[in-house]
């Protein structure tokens, strides 16, 4: 296959505060530029984040929040103002110290317009106007026990919500002594907040995503050692099927690019924008790579913003931002 790299700048991340570019272009079929101009640059709007995750567009307010849970603070960005703090705490309230990323992690604007919150520290998932009316609890436990550390989460158009619950949150992970669910798995909620779990056997479930006709659920495992993009067909029910691997990140690993497999988000024609090794991969819906935004860091999720042609990426300590030639779904 043949590969074609666009250098985007000379110099890395980090070598000057007045550096409002970053990465470069790698393109491994001619199709991946019918998504990204070949002249497409990827702007640094923010810096100096413990680990940057879990944006969201705002459409009304037209501006941008995303957490930071080592800081256990959302932050908002908008082309006006810049960053600014939204909320703090975001996702653990408690007095003592809790874990490393106590914070919020991934965030959605539910169908009502409020802000949805995967919570580490507290363990929950919470709704909350943008108003600041308070927050709810949507969903703390299954069968009785707490989650382990909700991590990102979808909701459906007949308002179904899809989270994942693996153990990054916890003070020691999967070795925590208050684990009290022995799988890390990926949940439902239902309109009458009645919680199932729905995916058991996964390793690490990470980031999700629906397919633009909402019958496919892609959930990504961030596991090293089985670097997957499941796909799982949606039952009339909201259950899900067995799933099948969807894309297989295996290849990019032993190329020693860096990141893993971990938030995701599809464009109007089934396309997948998905955050993993070297960047943020864009993979046909048939599963083909097509090549990918390499930031230079870690990236650990990503968001439609803007008319829904912006692409938003949380990359470590850094915020950026690239302009594509598809949409978003949801806009």
């Amino acid at each position: 296959m043949k590969n074609l790299t666009l250098l985007l700048l000379s110099i890395g991340l980090g070598c000057t505060a007045q550096q409002k570019t970053t990465g470069k272009l790698v393109a491994l079929d001619d199709a991946f530029y019918d998504y990204i101009s070949k002249d497409a640059k990827i702007e640094v709007l923010a810096k100096d984040f413990i680990w940057s995750e879990g944006p969201v567009w705002v459409k009304e307010g037209e501006f941008l929040l995303f957490s930071d849970a080592p800081q256990n603070t959302i932050f908002k960005w908008d082309e006006k103002e810049g960053l600014t703090q939204f909320l703090e705490p975001s996702g653990y309230t408690g007095i003592l110290p809790y874990s490393k990323e106590p914070g919020s992690n991934g965030l959605i604007i539910n169908n009502n317009g409020e802000l949805v919150a995967c919570e580490h520290g507290d363990r929950r998932i919470s709704r909350m106007p943008l108003s600041f009316g308070g927050k709810v609890t949507v969903a703390d436990k299954w069968k009785g026990k707490r989650f382990n550390s909700p991590n990102d989460i979808v909701q459906t158009s007949k308002s179904i919500y899809y989270f994942t619950d693996p153990p990054y949150g916890l003070p020691e992970q999967e070795n925590s002594k208050t684990r009290e669910i022995d799988a890390f798995g990926v949940f439902k909620v239902d309109n009458e907040g009645k919680v199932d779990m729905v995916v058991g056997n996964l390793s690490r479930p990470n980031g999700l995503a629906l397919s633009p006709d909402e019958k496919i659920l892609y959930v990504n495992q961030s596991d090293g050692n089985a670097p997957y993009i499941m796909a799982y067909n949606i039952q009339d029910d909201g259950s899900l099927d067995e799933g099948t691997i969807f894309f297989d990140a295996t290849e990019l690993r032993k190329e020693g690019l860096v990141g893993s497999l971990d938030g995701l988000k599809v464009a109007k024609d089934g396309t997948i924008f998905s955050t993993g090794p070297g960047g943020v991969l864009i993979i046909t819906s048939e599963g083909k790579l097509l090549g990918r935004i390499e930031t230079g860091q870690r990236t650990a999720n990503c968001a439609w913003g803007d008319d829904g042609s912006t692409l938003y990426m949380t990359a470590h300590e850094f915020l950026m931002r690239i302009k594509t030639k598809t949409t978003g779904t949801g806009f």
